[in-house]
């Protein structure tokens, strides 16, 4: 009975680790045939359409989720805010927390549920279908012609669709801030100056980074290990969602904690807040 419980556990901790083991090896061929296999992932015919369908068709959802979330943070927060008489400051709330954390995280999360899950499914069709043997066959690695398109326009697309979520947020808080509850346009944007700075745009254009990195791994490994068929492809493009989220989430905290302890070292002080 002992050794039942000693062998199961085992090997619940092996495959975890085994797992691990193999995406570190998938991204390491990844980032080999980035550095090394420009002239075949680095084609148009390859890498357009990756950015077109990861990038220009994720605009629309990523703007209207961005202005909402704008909208939804400044009627939270006004009442309290007006109750201690500081409503021209909400702008500077609004507009740090969605330029820093929320625009980032949310444009990575809906990324990852729209472009995540597309990805891993189209990969582990290809592969329930040995479309990837095929290539193999043929002498062909399919990681540079099939891979890596996907994690670079992630990376490179993922941060202009932040840019575009932190605009429409900032926009969103404005709308219902200055032109609904009719707080002082001027006092608004003054404050909001005072408390945003251009290292916490940069903080979330580093995050997005990481988080694009993030997203094109493992959508694109769930998809070359996908088994069993359709339903199969369907579990993949659940996990790579789930992972996704998971590995957003995690990186968002250590990449906070390591971008706040590197901005006295840069500039020699600690950010002090206007307030």
């Amino acid at each position: 009975m002992i050794f039942r419980g000693l062998a199961f556990w085992g090997s619940s901790l092996l495959g975890p680790i085994a797992g691990l083991g193999r995406f570190t090896q998938f991204s390491a061929r990844t980032g080999w045939w980035v550095v090394c296999g420009a002239k075949r992932w680095g084609r148009l015919n390859l890498l357009m359409p990756q950015l077109y369908s990861i990038g220009t068709r994720s605009i629309p959802v990523i703007m209207l989720l961005g202005i909402f979330i704008g909208m939804v943070l400044a009627v939270e927060t006004f009442d309290q805010f007006d109750a201690f008489g500081i409503a021209d400051s909400l702008g500077a709330i609004i507009n740090i927390s969605v330029v820093k954390q929320i625009g980032p995280v949310f444009a990575a999360v809906m990324l990852a549920g729209r472009v995540g899950g597309a990805v891993s499914a189209e990969l582990g069709t290809m592969h329930v279908t040995e479309q990837l043997d095929a290539l193999r066959v043929m002498g062909a690695d399919p990681i540079p012609y099939l891979v890596v398109p996907r994690v670079v326009a992630c990376v490179v697309m993922i941060p202009i669709l932040t840019i575009f979520s932190d605009l429409m947020g900032i926009f969103g808080g404005y709308l219902i801030t200055v032109q609904s509850f009719g707080v002082n346009a001027e006092a608004y944007w003054q404050r909001s100056a005072e408390f945003v700075s251009g290292y916490d745009l940069f903080t979330g254009i580093i995050k997005s980074l990481f988080f694009g990195l993030a997203i094109g791994l493992i959508s694109c490994y769930k998809g070359f290990n996908c088994k069993g068929g359709a339903a199969g492809v369907g579990r993949a493009a659940t996990d790579a969602f789930v992972s996704s989220f998971i590995a957003i989430i995690i990186a968002n905290f250590f990449l906070a904690k390591f971008l706040g302890d590197l901005y006295p070292i840069i500039f020699g002080h600690q950010f002090i807040s206007p307030f």
